[in-house]
């Protein structure tokens, strides 16, 4: 089942109406269901707060097997996986999300590989909600406005940051970044 057949399922279960869900988590009603029929790819930032409104973990909408104990991703496996921007959000934010350990059932944490394309978002929107993020740079070099403050991080550098503070990150020049990131969201 893909996210938006999740979400879809998780609200009619809970019996919540499309325009109260897209209320609370401040989208066009035309967006809630345009996620749910999966013609758009939710941002990051869009399934934490769906998350919190239906009262599920965010791997809730990424679950693919269930699986118990360890779980492997291999190398070029990421790019295979749903990635959690579509194409319009990944034109606007330049950033793409693929999620690293879908098949692991009742994760706490969210790791992901995320792809930074050069250049500033075309519209540039900070990203705030509950838990802590974990960023290691991989490859190339990267700008996050954390608050009032910027850190540029390059290669091999890594930040640990509370999430509850408005936060942004993109590349730092025009070259392209890789990361790992991995949220925590409290239960």
């Amino acid at each position: 089942m893909k996210p938006g057949e999740k979400i879809k399922a998780l609200r009619e279960e809970k019996k919540l109406l499309l325009t109260d869900v897209a209320q609370r988590v401040q989208l066009e009603t035309a967006q809630l269901e345009s996620i749910e029929n999966g013609s758009v790819a939710p941002s990051l930032g869009v399934l934490i707060k769906l998350a919190r409104v239906l009262g599920v973990r965010l791997g809730t909408f990424l679950d693919d097997q269930v699986k118990s104990g360890a779980c492997i991703t291999r190398k070029g496996d990421a790019e295979k996986t749903i990635s959690m921007s579509g194409p319009e959000a990944s034109k606007k934010e330049n950033l793409s999300f693929f999620s690293l350990a879908r098949q692991k059932a009742d994760r706490h944490m969210e790791p992901f590989l995320v792809e930074i394309q050069p250049g500033v978002p075309v519209s540039p929107q900070a990203s705030t909600h509950e838990g802590e993020e974990f960023i290691y740079v991989l490859k190339g070099s990267i700008a996050i406005h954390y608050g009032k403050d910027e850190y540029i991080l390059n290669e091999g550098d890594s930040i640990y940051l509370d999430s509850v503070v408005k936060h942004q990150i993109q590349s730092a020049n025009n070259e392209k970044a890789l990361l790992v990131a991995v949220v925590y969201l409290p239960v």
